[in-house]
């Protein structure tokens, strides 16, 4: 069975209990995450053969992360044991108006120091055929953006399928490089692009480096969101298309579309835009977000399970967007749904009747 290769840091996540605001009481939840790492959890638990690379410092900290990581089936032998520290971000879980905030601990960590050299390209890309990355690597150092360049390159030269998805984070840009430069060097070598449509806006220079305000479409939809849906979703197949036309590369662009009316209640879709067609999602109401963190990186597995298992685009976008879906009501980082389960919920499931 081939494997699917993906590089990124594996992070401590320390969450404040429930909806508190971060220490306001002495207590913190230590679990794992990171977005290239949740990614391979999925597809694990899907029976995809999934492969991890990375750096973890040969500490107690750092053999907890891999244990995590292996629970699921992923294989962490290509994790370089290298390094002082594991990056940390600090989560406190927004309700209703009030947002959800993380706080970033990731410079100087055993990931963010590593260098291309580190890596051995022909052992790593043993036997797989699909290399996934994401825009949080090359923002933790000019090193990891390195290393992500380099991990492409060889990717490409072996014939590998290539994604990567956006998920731009200014708070970790700040070595020295605007993020849209870097990304539109990765961006032009992938194949699959997953981003939102601010993010693509941003990508082809539409957009101001820097900028959290999400577009004027998704800022009506704090009040609108059913109107603001539709417009999104017609902007995110022009949006789409001009992403085909500036990267010649890619072969599809995949666009998640969020309608927040609270941090509690979000509307959530996506489209597809292939250079054969486009097709859109259903769109799901979500009214009681358990944890919305990694909601992104469970879309982002659904679509690489789904692209390279299924015939049907269309049935692909599905999986990815339902997969999205059910992980808004998983606490943790790592998405701990079935196949069945999503597929169940492609097919109508929805009402969260008990099973027994």
């Amino acid at each position: 069975m081939t494997a699917v290769v993906a590089l990124g840091e594996l992070v401590l996540r320390l969450k404040s209990p429930g909806f508190e605001r971060v220490l306001q009481s002495p207590a913190l939840e230590a679990t794992f995450g990171g977005t290239e790492a949740n990614v391979l959890v999925s597809l694990a638990q899907w029976g995809v053969a999934a492969r991890f690379v990375s750096v973890a410092p040969a500490n107690p900290v750092g053999d907890a992360g891999l244990a995590a990581l292996r629970s699921f089936g992923v294989d962490t032998a290509a994790v370089l044991r290298q390094g002082e520290r594991l990056g940390v971000y600090y989560l406190e879980a927004g309700a209703d108006q009030r947002p959800s905030r993380v706080t970033y601990d990731r410079a100087g960590s055993a990931f963010a120091t590593a260098r291309p050299e580190d890596f051995d390209w022909d052992a790593i890309f043993a036997d797989a055929d699909w290399f996934h990355v994401s825009g949080v690597t090359p923002a933790v150092s000019a090193h990891a953006a390195a290393v992500a360049l380099a991990g492409v390159g060889a990717a490409r030269a072996r014939g590998m399928r290539v994604s990567c998805d956006y998920n731009h984070r200014t708070q970790l840009w700040r070595y020295g490089r605007m993020a849209p430069d870097v990304m539109r060097e990765l961006m032009g070598e992938v194949h699959i692009c997953i981003a939102s449509v601010s993010e693509c806006l941003h990508l082809l220079g539409t957009r101001e480096e820097g900028s959290d305000a999400p577009i004027a479409d998704e800022r009506s939809a704090a009040s609108k969101a059913e109107v603001s849906l539709g417009a999104s979703m017609a902007a995110a197949h022009e949006v789409g298309a001009r992403m085909l036309h500036a990267f010649p590369n890619q072969q599809c662009v995949a666009i998640t579309l969020r309608a927040g009316r609270s941090a509690s209640h979000n509307t959530w879709a996506a489209v597809l835009v292939t250079r054969h067609g486009a097709h859109q999602s259903r769109v799901y109401e979500i009214a009681d977000i358990v944890d919305r963190i990694g909601t992104g990186d469970a879309f982002a597995a659904g679509l690489i399970h789904g692209l390279r298992g299924f015939d049907d685009d269309a049935r692909a976008l599905e999986f990815a967007v339902a997969a999205g879906c059910l992980k808004h009501s998983i606490p943790g980082d790592f998405n701990r749904v079935t196949v069945a389960e999503v597929e169940a919920l492609m097919e109508g499931e929805a009402g969260g009747r008990v099973r027994r």
